[in-house]
């Protein structure tokens, strides 16, 4: 996975005296779900919208497969930014003939196969206005397969779905990477992204504030918690542990902070007993990427 499938390098992008991108650049590897996380604002959209040429950015570049954007190179990407406008009094099939029509690519077959990776082979033949919002969208995504796309870019793709819908999107998502397909995603969504994605950029207000590997960028310390009868003993002998930078109460715990990697719970547990101290509770947490991005996006 370390073949870059795009390169952004330096994007800016102005309306007026707003600042919707500033120089923005990070590279997305082959094989990943990328998520393009950020509050609504932080020029997400903005950034799909140049990276599919429906914008044009004011400076910078970006590189598809490793060359500029071409038509041959932008048949090779599938883009979801808004629900296409299937025919309501339409079955799936016949508005996915439809799109083949359009588009002038793809067989029979290709719709068949598309339906059956985005579970809709059973309601096929069923007409679009009887589907539900997770269903619309599937058939949306079923659209943007028909042309075997290498890439697939969506724009916010759980947006006004309910719990079962949204369920359904990750799980689709996740068998196109799979599969093989690497996937773009700009949500604001924080769960969705953690329990998706592979790697993240974290924009705000059209700054890139971090970008990498989920584990990367979400966690950059170990977090233990503690417990013990007495917690300002145990207070007390930690704060000449030398590893630990910093040391919360968080209720019936102790809250240790480790640079990422150096957190040992066999040694912690070591140090307390040799210093006759009986731990009720050992964890080593990661930070939530609530947490994080919330550390990221305010001041």
């Amino acid at each position: 996975m370390n073949e870059q499938i795009l390169n952004i390098s330096g994007i800016h992008k102005n309306y007026g005296k707003i600042k919707a991108l500033n120089n923005v650049s990070f590279d997305i590897p082959r094989g990943s779900v990328f998520g393009i996380l950020g509050p609504n604002g932080s020029g997400k959209t903005t950034l799909l919208g140049i990276l599919l040429d429906v914008l044009k950015s004011d400076e910078g570049s970006f590189l598809w497969f490793g060359q500029p954007s071409t038509p041959s190179t932008r048949q090779r990407i599938g883009a979801l930014l808004e629900t296409p406008n299937f025919y309501h009094y339409l079955s799936a099939v016949d508005n996915l003939k439809i799109t083949q029509a359009i588009n002038q690519r793809g067989t029979e077959a290709d719709i068949h196969e598309a339906l059956e990776i985005v579970k809709l082979t059973a309601r096929k033949h069923s007409k679009f206005s009887t589907y539900s919002l997770g269903m619309k969208q599937r058939l949306a995504i079923a659209a943007a397969l028909l042309a075997k796309p290498e890439v697939i870019v969506f724009d916010e793709p759980t947006n006004g779905l309910d719990p079962v819908g949204i369920l359904e999107i990750r799980e689709l998502m996740l068998e196109l990477a799979k599969r093989g397909t690497t996937i773009i995603m700009a949500s604001h969504l924080l769960d969705e992204v953690e329990k998706v994605c592979t790697h993240v950029a974290i924009l705000k207000f059209g700054v890139l504030v971090a970008a990498g590997t989920v584990d990367e960028v979400l966690s950059n310390e170990d977090i233990v918690e503690i417990g013990a009868q007495n917690l300002k003993q145990l207070a007390g002998l930690f704060a000449q542990y030398p590893k630990v930078k910093s040391m919360q109460e968080k209720g019936n715990y102790l809250q240790l902070n480790f640079n990422l990697g150096t957190a040992n719970l066999e040694q912690i547990n070591r140090y307390c007993f040799e210093n006759q101290v009986v731990l009720h509770h050992l964890l080593l947490k990661k930070k939530s990427l609530e947490t994080k991005f919330f550390e990221l996006t305010n001041d």
